[in-house]
């Protein structure tokens, strides 16, 4: 995740102070200078993280922390508080009946961020629609419509029609019953009078209810400019902050913005339509402090839960605590956690499981885990309907049998058992448990212990904090 540098420094940093009774001046100052260090190398303007240090130095000195509450604890709860100040608020984008247009230079990623919206839309139980006015950038018709195909969303565009505002006006005509039009503009290598007086005409035409400038993450500091300059030709309501996947200057981006009246809308963090988050401030900083982000992790719940929505007709979780746990219950287990995305960005949001804890893995060890999951599922391709209910038939001949079917070494193949072992012992480990049982073992797992995911070594990692800002 973009960022990973500056939240494993603070992280690091912070953690320093585990265990100290009290904080030093000295401390304090190391602090400081690491955060410092990290938000310069994050491409936020050196002024403004002049600014945000001092005010945590004078606060972690001067204000007193609540009884009970460890010095580490205290400095992150400023540093959590002064950063989620420094990002501002998050525009405001109600769930209503509502015309979009999105504007930005060429390369910012405008159409994909299209039908990531659009997508985002539909997921809240609206139906967007996408009208493609660009008629100067060859592709942008096909690429349009095939993301809005992508999105599962409507599309309007006329690859032969030369003027915009035309396009504009029928394309809102054409899509009258939808509830979210969201119009993608061209854009130009700087903003200049030509593409001002475009979109201002377009404008005109489609009365949007927002305009959205869509920023490259990679300008850094150069996207307050930026910002401000489309502000004063057509006026934003928001920003759109995208690729933040790969970049270095994302912490630029972020801060330069909410340095100008502006606010941040979505931030795209990947390259399909999935990849994309409404801008939280708190849930961000939380994230980057490896204290989870809760409220992001139940919205992609949700959203696994509704695509998976005709397997659960079929299979609720409370069935495999009543019966045997097979083949197949491991794969829709596996799929439910395909759709909530990347592993890395999943296990950033669970509190106790992001932060440091991956700070410890390997870079590649999330590809791996993935690697392994898509393998997996090869492999049960290769399996038999009494494979799949009943795994411990699977013996040497059926594992080469299986290997050999799938493509997939046999050690592979035995991986795959012993990980249906290790969640079959966990799960019934819950089986015969009442309700007392169950919140009694929920209690002891926020203190710190008990059944957690699965691995190589056991039964899986306990825990987490008590809190979100606890050790």
């Amino acid at each position: 995740m973009v960022l990973d540098d500056l939240g494993s420094s603070l992280r690091s940093t912070l953690n320093d102070l585990r265990g100290k009774s009290r904080i030093s001046e000295e401390d304090v100052d190391e602090v400081v200078r690491e955060i410092q260090r990290s938000l310069i190398q994050a491409d936020v303007d050196i002024a403004l993280v002049q600014d945000l240090s001092d005010s945590i130095r004078n606060r972690a000195l001067d204000e007193e922390p609540p009884a009970g509450t460890s010095p580490r604890d205290w400095v992150l709860r400023i540093v959590y508080e002064e950063l989620v100040g420094l990002l501002g608020e998050s525009t405001e984008l109600p769930l209503e009946n509502q015309t979009i247009l999105l504007a930005g230079l060429y390369g910012s990623g405008k159409t994909t961020t299209a039908a990531k919206i659009a997508w985002w839309f539909s997921k809240k139980g609206l139906r967007p629609a996408i009208i493609q006015t660009d008629t100067d950038r060859p592709g942008a018709y096909d690429q349009a419509k095939q993301m809005a195909e992508n999105a599962e969303v409507d599309f309007y565009g006329d690859p032969d029609a030369e003027d915009p505002v035309e396009i504009a006006r029928e394309g809102l005509a054409a899509t009258e019953d939808a509830e979210v039009r969201i119009v993608d503009t061209a854009g130009r290598d700087a903003l200049n009078r030509e593409l001002v007086d475009q979109i201002e005409d377009i404008e005109a035409a489609a009365d949007p209810d927002r305009n959205l400038l869509v920023l490259d993450a990679a300008m850094g500091q150069s996207a307050k400019n930026q910002a401000q300059e489309f502000e004063e030709s057509i006026g934003i309501d928001g920003v759109v902050i995208t690729k933040l996947d790969g970049t270095a200057k994302g912490g630029g981006a972020l801060a330069a913005v909410d340095q100008t009246d502006s606010t941040i809308a979505f931030l795209g963090t990947g390259e399909t339509v999935k990849d994309i988050e409404r801008f939280e401030p708190s849930g961000f900083v939380s994230r980057l402090l490896g204290m989870g982000d809760l409220e992001q992790l139940a919205e992609r719940v949700e959203r696994a839960m509704a695509e998976t929505q005709e397997e659960a007709d079929d299979w609720e979780p409370e069935d495999i605590l009543e019966g045997s746990f097979t083949l197949r219950d491991m794969r829709k287990q596996m799929n439910a956690m395909n759709r909530m995305g990347p592993l890395d960005q999943v296990m950033d949001m669970i509190p106790g499981m992001g932060g440091g804890l991956m700070d410890q893995l390997p870079d590649d060890a999330m590809d791996i885990t993935e690697e392994r999951m898509r393998d997996f599922d090869v492999i049960m391709d290769s399996m038999t309907e009494e494979e799949l209910e009943n795994p411990r038939v699977v013996g040497a001949s059926r594992t080469g049998r299986i290997a050999r079917g799938s493509g997939k070494p046999e050690e592979r193949v035995r991986e795959l058992l012993e990980q249906h072992r290790m969640m079959e012992r966990t799960i019934k480990q819950f089986q015969g448990m009442g309700d007392a049982d169950m919140e009694r073992m929920m209690q002891q797992m926020q203190q710190g212990g008990g059944p957690g995911m699965g691995g190589p070594g056991g039964p899986g990692m306990g825990g987490g904090g008590g809190g979100p800002f606890g050790d």
